[in-house]
């Protein structure tokens, strides 16, 4: 049991720093960088997208004996798109400026890297709690990524955060990281950070093997100690 929840906690984390599809896989690059001139957009597009994420592992996990491998594509494709018209339904209802903002972004979810590449090589090979476990990584990763990328560009492109004036930075903004150019130096140097924390190791002990052949032993003075 134990071993189990190690498991399941495991494929919950593994998307948000380790396997982020965004900053580590590089995937879903056209939401990223579309829609993230706004902080609020990239929660949206990100929520959105992990909650296609999540329904289709769901179904496609239950389903995964049942769908034959000649069809195996066109189902899968068929389930997220039955998912993406929903969440779409559903922004257009309750959250209108969200659905405009978003735009056709929304509707491509349906060929979103993340998902297929979710469904093809996770949620169709394992059960259904492990599947929703790394939807929910998946989509805890992506949506981090599009808001801090969102942040970023917001606060420095035009000197607002979450519809909030920032002083100074309001009005002096620097419009062009809200432009495409913008949108790919910031995700480089987020992808450049990420990396450096990912690549950092641990600091290593340095074991001493003695004095005798040591080329610093006479200036460290601890062969005049023992001595």
């Amino acid at each position: 049991m134990a071993e189990n929840k190690k498991s399941l906690f495991g494929e919950l984390t593994k998307g948000i720093i380790k396997e982020n599809p965004t900053l580590v896989m590089l995937l879903g690059m056209c939401p990223t960088l579309a829609v993230t001139t706004q902080a609020m957009n990239g929660i949206g597009m990100g929520l959105a997208t992990t909650f296609v994420l999540l329904g289709s592992n769901i179904v496609i996990s239950a389903l995964r004996k049942v769908i034959p491998d000649k069809v195996r594509i066109p189902a899968f494709i068929v389930i997220i798109a039955s998912f993406v018209t929903l969440i779409g339904f559903l922004l257009e209802g309750f959250v209108p400026s969200l659905y405009d903002s978003l735009g056709i972004y929304l509707t491509l979810i349906t060929v979103n890297c993340i998902i297929f590449g979710r469904a093809e090589m996770f949620a169709s090979k394992n059960n259904v709690i492990a599947s929703a476990f790394d939807a929910i990584g998946m989509g805890i990763g992506f949506t981090l990524a599009l808001f801090l990328m969102g942040s970023i560009r917001e606060i420095i492109g035009a000197g607002q955060w979450m519809g909030m004036d920032i002083p100074v930075m309001h009005s002096n903004p620097m419009l062009l990281f809200i432009m495409p150019a913008g949108g790919f130096f910031t995700l480089g140097c987020i992808i450049a950070a990420v990396n450096k924390l990912k690549n950092k190791k641990p600091p290593q002990e340095i074991t001493c093997g003695g004095c005798e052949g040591c080329p610093m032993a006479e200036k460290c003075g601890t062969k005049e100690a023992d001595k």
